[in-house]
């Protein structure tokens, strides 16, 4: 049978057209003819007229496929031109574009307004945000590639770009590479995003976006490794009038050491090394200059997370009262003036209150820590008087009622007896 008679049948003077989704699979990707239309479009603007360059761009969206090429867009509004791999410009006699980051001069004002351009971009074009930063993140870690005026123009522009929320603190996660940080380059780059960022945001919200970055704790990162230590960061930051931020980063180094003396002490509690824990919280205590009211609290804290409180409830009662018979020479050590003893206290008050199960214990555990002198006399009736916190402070004052009480009469009865002596 000849391969004629085998054809299949061919319908005569129709023309078959390809699914959408062919025709988009097979379509070229040519960054550099979005580029050319891109420039051309920019250059149509009267030179330096940012409003008409924000009015094309907004026009432009319609006939130009500003999502596809979203990373060709944003290298030139930056950079001015499109970057080959490895960090370096495309060469290839395309003029660079009229309009950029990079054009901008070299101070706050200029990039500033040209910092709304963008902004006003994508409120239109909210699609972009995504393509935006990922450019942007693009060319930090290429910042050794450029001139030092155009590195400087970048980094304030960052900084507005995080202050305004167009892009998050994120993008400094790529100035962490080796040879950045080793050569200063980053630190020189972060200081002027900060000192930027602060002009228009509080040292506060600064920290929230850090945290939300995940990079609250990796500042010190940024420095070379022989600087990388509180006194160069507290020095470098000073000298650049940036003294919000050292204080920002000594409260959050606080916190981190607080943090960390609760873990050990829960986990050295936990193997049941006690003698160790004391030792190790002397020193602690004497290497973190805090004083005893601030440092007591964290003894309590790592002490009842070392207990399993997952028993049952009508259980929890005798548990609470052993743990702190147990521990009471502990934080007996800890426990050395009135002060001391009034904010642990304090701190026993709202963890009850916080958490429930321990409430209807808390006069009991007073008195015990009392019995085994932890806790003075004077401190409690200071505590009932004016020392109490607001949590819960009803209740616990109701509960106490009948201790206070019963101190009170002892000292009278003390007092007098001494009287007739």
């Amino acid at each position: 049978m000849s391969s004629a008679a085998n054809a299949k049948p061919v319908l005569q003077g129709v023309k078959i057209r390809p699914r959408k989704g062919v025709q988009k699979a097979t379509a070229k990707f040519e960054p550099t003819v979005f580029r050319d239309a891109f420039i051309s479009v920019l250059a149509a603007a009267a030179p330096g007229n940012l409003d008409e360059i924000s009015a094309k761009l907004d026009a432009a969206g319609n006939t130009l496929e500003y999502r596809r090429y979203a990373e060709t867009l944003f290298e030139i509004l930056i950079a001015g031109r499109l970057l080959a791999p490895g960090g370096t410009f495309l060469e290839d006699g395309t003029p660079a574009s009229p309009f950029s980051i990079f054009q901008a001069q070299d101070d706050l004002a200029s990039i500033r307004k040209h910092v709304d351009v963008f902004h006003k971009l994508m409120r239109r074009y909210k699609y972009l945000q995504r393509g935006f930063e990922d450019t942007l993140m693009n060319l930090l870690q290429y910042i050794n590639k450029f001139a030092p005026e155009d590195t400087n123009k970048l980094a304030i522009a960052t900084g507005l770009f995080c202050s305004s929320g167009l892009a998050t603190m994120s993008v400094l996660s790529v100035l962490f590479k080796e040879h950045l940080v080793k050569e200063g380059l980053s630190l020189q780059f972060v200081t002027t995003v900060f000192k930027t960022y602060l002009i228009d945001q509080n040292v506060d919200q600064f920290g929230l976006n850090l945290y939300k970055a995940g990079m609250s704790d990796r500042l010190l990162d940024f420095f070379p490794p022989n600087k990388r230590d509180e006194d160069s960061f507290a020095r470098h930051f000073e000298a650049e009038d940036m003294k919000q931020l050292v204080t920002f980063q000594n409260k959050k180094q606080l916190i981190m050491r607080k943090e960390s003396v609760v873990d050990n002490v829960k986990a050295l509690l936990e193997e049941g090394k006690i003698t160790e824990c004391l030792t190790y919280l002397k020193a602690q205590l004497k290497e973190s200059s805090l004083p005893e009211p601030e440092f007591i609290p964290l003894v309590w804290t790592g002490m009842m997370a070392s207990v399993d409180w997952g028993t049952r409830v009508d259980q929890i009662d005798n548990q609470i009262l052993k743990q702190v018979q147990q521990y009471s020479k502990l934080l007996g050590a800890f426990c050395t003036s009135p002060k001391t003893e009034i904010a642990l206290m304090q701190t026993i008050q709202v963890n009850f209150y916080e958490d429930a199960r321990f409430m209807k214990q808390f006069r009991s555990v007073t008195q015990l820590l009392y019995k085994n002198d932890v806790l003075s006399e004077s401190a409690i009736l200071y505590w009932a008087e004016k020392g109490s916190k607001t949590q819960g402070r009803t209740v616990f004052m109701k509960q106490m009622e009948p201790f206070i009480h019963w101190l009170k009469n002892a000292s009278d009865e003390e007092d007098d007896s001494e009287d007739e002596e």
